[in-house]
């Protein structure tokens, strides 16, 4: 029976096609990441980066139907986005493993120009990572699992944050926000997951935008 395993990725290593950083300039890619399923897709085989998923396991780690999510996994492999890890022969059916091709995904700055064709389906992408957000944030509630509480003996930061406020900047303070917030996406990225035995999965999100002047009516 012929059998072929996913590529090793344990020690760091990383199959062929992946990329520490994916900048998105095309407006497949974009059609791609613009659907919070696919979205969800991307975050399940983030979480289980050294251990490619099968459709059947992405199936049960997100409560979705598997045949569902077949269609799914197929266009994000189609934009680059997903690899195929490896194939093998179960009762006559091939099973395949999937990952993700990139550590993270940026989308362009040039997608948000007045003058690119490619702008509806940037900010399509964006509106879909705010709602896989919200549906991750309530099934984390409805299971229990999200934390912002301060630690029981009252030492150490707690996990959880949460701000929302607009505020009046200069052109320079703007910049050097952006720059702060980078630094500290950038850094982690580079630190990678903790492998230590109290280490806590932590969600991140980040938006940060500036308003044009608005016509006064």
């Amino acid at each position: 029976m012929a059998e072929h395993e996913p590529e090793p990725v344990e020690g760091g290593e990383q199959p062929t096609g992946w990329v520490k950083e994916r900048q998105v300039a095309d407006v497949a890619v974009l059609k791609a990441l613009a659907d919070p399923l696919r979205l969800a897709i991307l975050g399940a085989l983030k979480s289980s980066e050294e251990r490619p998923l099968t459709a059947k396991e992405l199936a049960a780690e997100l409560g979705e139907p598997q045949t569902k999510l077949y269609r799914h996994i197929k266009q994000l492999e189609k934009a680059g986005l997903v690899l195929l890890a490896g194939t093998r022969l179960v009762s006559g059916i091939v099973e395949s493993r999937y990952q993700v091709a990139q550590g993270s995904i940026r989308l362009a700055p040039e997608m948000f120009t007045a003058d690119s064709p490619a702008r509806s389906e940037a900010y399509d992408a964006i509106l879909a990572a705010v709602d896989q957000v919200r549906a991750d944030l309530r099934a984390r509630i409805a299971d229990g699992r999200l934390d912002f509480s301060a630690p029981k003996d009252g030492s150490g930061t707690p996990p959880g944050l949460f701000a929302h406020f607009s505020v009046r900047l200069s052109p320079e303070r703007l910049v050097r926000l952006r720059s702060q917030l980078s630094e500290i996406l950038d850094e982690l990225g580079e630190e990678g997951p903790s492998t230590a035995e109290d280490a806590m999965d932590v969600t991140l999100f980040t938006l940060l935008y500036g308003l044009r002047p608005g016509t006064e009516s």
